[in-house]
């Protein structure tokens, strides 16, 4: 598979260390367990054909050394995958002469559930070996397209030398010669691709054959006819010779047995089936027919159940029947585990890469152009969809390191000491620490106008508006930004001026700037039409577009750009929610309480003028941005739709629960898939219109907890939530919504029509096309070169299966926090302090706050925020503790309302309750 010297076996192509009988384990991982009495050696034969010597115990299960093999290649799922022995002549394996194969054993319909690189590398390794050994069988266009990813994976970018030779040397399927032009057609055209985009793509070609994943074995009917059965994710196929002529699904066969040679499967009555109940297939023998029946019995129980099943206590005096059961974890045990584990990935190191791109982190999380050093227990994806960049998964996204950072309890506590402790000046810190951020956040759209300054051609509309629009608005922050610092200094002490007192409040510098910010309030009125602007600009310039995915790159703007325009109407929130404290902290007669209430209530005039903006706004913004994440729908941002929530549902099909991402909206229900190209997009699998939709929960009918069925006008799906919470807030806001859209708008023909044709995906049953077109075609220039989108919310749900509505996230625009916060590892003894921001369900770490850009972050979806208990021996006061799984952090905090002002505002992101489907905004004072 590969000529001389080029090819890289499973470890190498990851970058692990190159084997020299020393244990690849990982620390705090133990291989496993031999019984005692002498060892033997036995060979396996690994997927790239490379043979190892393994050392066990003669009376030692299989089981010990499949799980050698596992912890050699420090593979993590494993489960997939199995030792394979073919002879028909021998039963017994004799280890002086015998070679064990390492083989897949599971396919699941979709690759992209494998969620580990190595995982998908060997899944790429047996695919090939399918395809070369002529089990993997597909016409003509499907071959050469595999072979021609095969090939750019082997040796990179077409060459007609090289190429030519290297095929000539290579056999990658049987017939190969005739196939040599259309092979090197299409490698031309693979320009750019790194190794693990061609395993992408070889895999995401194979999952649409026939043949992919199908092991024959030969059978007889009733009638003599030879045919072949084989099992699938789906159920128990039969072909005849190459093509398969019937299909038994899961949820229809009631059994399975054998009784001799003969192979029975007893199927569910059915009126409408033209099949006996008891189907009778005759194999080549007794031993033949149970292999077969017991393949069948683990995939069923691998794909179809929810934990491995519990065996039946074995009879006290006869037995009957086999006492076979699937021991091992299922699917989606395997899933869960590698989401949830502390495992330590092998990052992926494809050959000819430069090094430093094993250095650049992902979006968000160690973004400082330098090696990061990952704390115990976090650790790479792997996953290396582009030369750019490493992803890390938002479930287990690294804080900062502990080295490097000098540790300041001692001199923090005595710098806290020598600070005022009146509430009303940790009030006025506040808006003094968020005010810094939120200037930050403005220089992001100064950067943004610099962009268009250096870029010929740009949009007149676009280079306008923003200038006119923001460039005031950040001068006068900047002025206000100085004063607060000067008032903050006096009312510390840093200045003679605290002796009078006078200066020991902050309501009358707001009331002055509010007065001031009123003046701009016709900017403020049109930073709605900057949005606009700039998405109908984007689509009639290319070239704008690229200016604005090239700044999203930057290391400063750690959120979508779009978000950043939107900023300064989300202050005007910010400030009345400090005025609302203050004036609630003061009484009447303190000195601030007159400027404080003046200040208020400007500020509530201002933002009810601006609130149905900032509504309209804030929907446009979010359906814009979850256009990004979406692929294969047409126009998300249609007039009057309006987004309800996003989250994470399973989906019961014949293939049993899948994982799917939901999208709720006024008018329609958009389910989709998870994407492994490039730009992390979820692909579009179905969308069903609202108006006439009705719900009945089926937990009984189907016995899958948390389930409802959702009847469409034309398509019912059965899903199912995590929890009971997520089902009430999912099953209340569709109902909310079908209310709405039945009220408002008539059943749309655009949609009914799009449903149709979008619901005939693979896992609906649907026929898939095999052309040409369809498989080269498979991503597109625009997810090649799209931005990595690895860490957004939408992604973030769907790791930590749940969900958020459009009033969590407007909760979350007026609950965003900044800040000096001493942070804590579970098992680290110092504290190290770090500049946090809270905003969009996230912190953000920086070293302090003039940083421009993140160093780290953590998206908080489904941690819990709690008190750390009296056993945990933190000792600390104003402490408060993050954790979700096996992940727990400390965060110290300078004082008790800031305490409380952070466990506020992470509850508001962590703790979403079911929320009506829509709120008003908080009266005016």
């Amino acid at each position: 598979m590969g000529e001389p010297g080029e090819r890289a076996v499973a470890g190498q192509r990851l970058g692990a260390p190159e084997s020299f009988g020393v244990s690849t384990l990982e620390p705090g991982q133990r291989p496993p367990t031999a019984p005692p009495g002498r060892q033997v050696s036995i060979r396996v034969q690994m997927l790239d054909d490379a043979t190892e010597v393994f050392n066990i115990s003669q009376r030692a299960p299989a089981k010990v050394l499949f799980d050698l093999v596992c912890a050699h290649l420090n593979l993590a799922e494993g489960d997939y995958f199995g030792l394979e022995y073919q002879d028909q002549r021998k039963m017994m394996v004799r280890p002086k002469n015998t070679i064990l194969r390492f083989v897949v054993k599971f396919f699941p319909p979709d690759h992209t559930q494998l969620l580990e690189e190595l995982t998908r590398y060997l899944f790429a390794l047996q695919i090939k070996h399918d395809l070369a050994c002529g089990r993997l069988t597909c016409n003509d266009t499907s071959a050469a397209l595999l072979v021609s990813h095969i090939v750019q994976s082997e040796i990179g970018d077409f060459d007609e030398v090289q190429s030519f030779q290297h095929l000539l040397h290579n056999k990658y399927m049987p017939d190969q010669d005739v196939l040599m032009d259309k092979i090197t057609e299409y490698h031309r055209k693979h320009v750019g691709q790194t190794p693990a985009e061609s395993d992408y793509q070889l895999l995401e070609i194979a999952r649409r054959l026939e043949m992919y994943g199908v092991r024959l074995h030969p059978a007889k009917d009733r009638e003599g006819t030879k045919l072949s059965l084989a099992v699938s994710h789906t159920g128990v196929l039969v072909f005849q010779g190459h093509t398969k002529i019937n299909a038994f699904n899961w949820s229809k066969v009631r059994k399975l047995s054998f009784k001799r040679k003969r192979f029975l499967i007893k199927l569910r009555p059915d009126l409408n089936s033209v099949y006996q109940d008891t189907l009778e297939f005759i194999m080549a023998s007794r031993d033949c027919c149970k292999i077969f029946w017991k393949i069948c019995v683990e995939y069923h129980a691998f794909f179809r159940l929810f934990e491995e099943p519990k065996p039946k206590p074995k009879p006290v005096l006869f037995t009957r029947g086999s006492s076979f059961r699937f021991s091992g974890r299922t699917q989606k045990q395997v899933i869960d585990h590698v989401k949830d584990s502390e495992f330590k990935k092998v990052p992926f190191e494809s050959p000819g890469l430069p090094d430093d791109a094993l250095l650049a982190g992902p979006p968000g999380v160690v973004v400082n152009g330098q090696k990061a050093t990952l704390p115990p227990g976090h650790s790479p994806d792997g996953h290396l969809p582009s030369s750019q960049t490493s992803h890390t998964s938002p479930l287990t996204s690294p804080l900062l390191t502990e080295a490097g950072y000098v540790r300041t309890d001692d001199e923090d506590e005595v710098q806290r000491k020598k600070f005022p402790t009146d509430k009303a000046y940790f009030i006025a810190k506040e808006l003094l620490t968020t005010e810094r951020t939120f200037l930050k956040d403005l220089e992001v759209i100064t950067s943004f106008q610099a962009f268009l300054r250096k870029e010929d051609n740009m949009p007149d509309s676009v280079k306008t508006l923003i200038n006119s629009n923001y460039e005031p608005v950040y001068q006068f922050h900047q002025a206000f930004l100085k004063e607060v610092e000067q008032r903050l200094q006096q009312w510390e002490g840093r200045s003679n001026a605290h002796i009078k007192g006078d200066y020991q409040r902050i309501g009358d510098v707001m009331l002055k700037n509010i007065q001031a910010l009123k003046q701009f309030m016709s900017l403020l009125q049109r930073h709605g039409e900057v949005l606009v602007e700039l998405e109908r600009s984007c689509r009639a310039s290319r070239q704008l577009e690229g200016v604005c995915r090239e700044l999203e790159q930057q290391k400063v703007c750690y959120l979508p750009l779009n978000m950043f325009l939107l900023r300064p109407l989300h202050r005007l929130l910010h400030y009345r929610l400090i005025l609302e404290k203050l004036c609630r902290h003061y009484p009447p007669t303190h000195q601030d309480f007159r400027d404080s209430r003046a200040a208020l209530a400007d500020i509530s005039e201002m933002v009810l003028q601006l609130q149905g903006t900032m509504m309209k706004m804030e929907n446009f913004q979010k359906i814009l941005e979850l256009k990004k994440d979406l692929t294969g729908i047409q126009e998300l941002a249609v007039p009057g739709r309006e987004f309800i929530r996003l989250g994470c549902l399973s989906k019961l099909s014949g293939k049993g629960l899948q994982q799917r991402m939901f999208f709720l909206f006024s008018d329609v229900l958009v389910y989709t898939s998870r994407g492994m190209t490039s730009a992390n997009q979820f692909k579009v699998h179905g969308q069903l219109p609202l108006y006439g939709m009705t719900i009945r929960e089926s937990e009984d009918e189907w016995g899958v907890p948390h389930s409802f069925t959702l009847f469409g006008q034309r398509q019912s799906i059965v899903v199912a939530a995590s929890c009971a919470s997520e089902m009430e807030k999912w099953t209340e806001d569709i109902r909310m919504a079908v209310d709405l859209a039945e009220r408002t708008n008539g059943p749309s023909t655009e949609l009914l029509s799009t449903s149709l044709t979008d619901s005939k995906s693979p896992e609906e049953g649907g026929v898939e096309a095999e052309s040409e077109e369809e498989l080269s075609a498979s991503r597109s220039s625009l997810e090649r070169h799209a931005a990595q989108r690895g860490n957004t919310t939408v992604h973030v749900c769907w790791h930590r299966n749940t969900s958020v509505s459009m009033v969590d996230f407007s909760v979350a625009v007026e609950n965003q926090l900044s800040g000096n916060l001493l942070r804590k590892f579970k098992n680290s003894n110092g504290w190290q302090k770090l500049w946090v921001v809270f905003t969009n369900f996230s912190l953000f770490f920086y070293k302090s706050h003039q940083d421009d850009y993140p160093l780290a972050s953590l998206p908080l979806l489904g941690y819990s925020v709690t008190v750390p208990a009296e056993t945990e021996n933190i000792q600390k006061d104003y402490v408060f503790k993050l954790h979700f799984k096996s992940h727990v952090y400390y965060f110290r905090s300078e004082s008790q309302y800031t305490f409380e002002r952070w466990m506020e505002v992470i509850r508001s992101a962590t703790c979403s309750a079911s929320r009506p489907l829509v709120t008003q905004r908080k009266d005016p004072y």
